[in-house]
């Protein structure tokens, strides 16, 4: 596994590049790894996206300075991602998410960690299906301007762990959507709106308060080691 230590403000990190088995095909995956990782975020990208998101890696190197491992992985092949109906199955999204939490399970480096999921946009849904499916591995969920609805109401009710939905203010559709979504989940879900932000969360500011938003909810159910 090749590895590319780098040193910044805070934390020596090291990035390894990895193919992750899921039924017969590879899945492309980009793996930060703090010394004495608190935690693991696995990342489900938007539609149309990939691990190379340039969002999702922003917000990623937030939360590897707050000490978190971060897995962001191509949920589609490159074959598979130039179908439109492809980036919308859920089922498939979800049962990929499914595979890469069941190879973290096999990984001594990883496998004593606590999980979230991080997900955007179509992405998101996948992660709530997968933490409906895997309620107790999963410490607690993220949504980035997510579609929550694509998970279907059924996996919503059945979302156990703790769960944030992040939604631009200008962004009125998709916050409905996460209005009704939150309402599913019940109790373990907080709806936060980011004030003046769209759906890509572009504008400036954005989506530093979405990272900082993100590691405050999963230092709060992943508090890491006390002294």
């Amino acid at each position: 596994m090749p590895n590319r230590p780098h040193a910044d403000a805070a934390k020596a990190v090291s990035l390894h590049a990895l193919r992750i088995p899921s039924g017969t095909r590879e899945l492309e995956a980009d793996l930060s790894l703090p010394g004495e990782p608190r935690g693991l975020v696995v990342f489900a990208h938007g539609s149309g996206s990939s691990r190379r998101s340039v969002r999702n890696q922003s917000v990623a190197r937030t939360l590897n300075q707050r000490g978190f491992a971060t897995l962001l992985f191509d949920l589609l092949t490159p074959q598979e991602s130039r179908l439109p109906a492809a980036r919308f199955d859920i089922p498939l999204l979800a049962s990929r998410l499914d595979d890469v939490l069941d190879w973290v399970g096999w990984q001594p480096v990883l496998a004593t960690l606590p999980v979230a999921l991080f997900g955007a946009s179509t992405g998101a849904a996948a992660a709530l299906v997968a933490a409906a499916r895997n309620p107790g591995r999963i410490a607690a969920v993220v949504s980035r301007g997510g579609r929550p609805d694509l998970a279907g109401a059924q996996a919503l009710a059945g979302v156990r762990p703790p769960t944030l939905l992040v939604v631009g203010g200008d962004d009125p559709a998709v916050l409905e959507l996460n209005r009704q979504a939150a309402g599913l989940i019940g109790g373990n879900a907080r709806l936060v709106v980011v004030p003046g932000a769209t759906h890509l969360f572009e504008e400036p500011g954005a989506l530093e308060t979405v990272a900082s938003l993100a590691g405050d909810f999963l230092a709060r159910f992943i508090p890491g080691k006390t002294a």
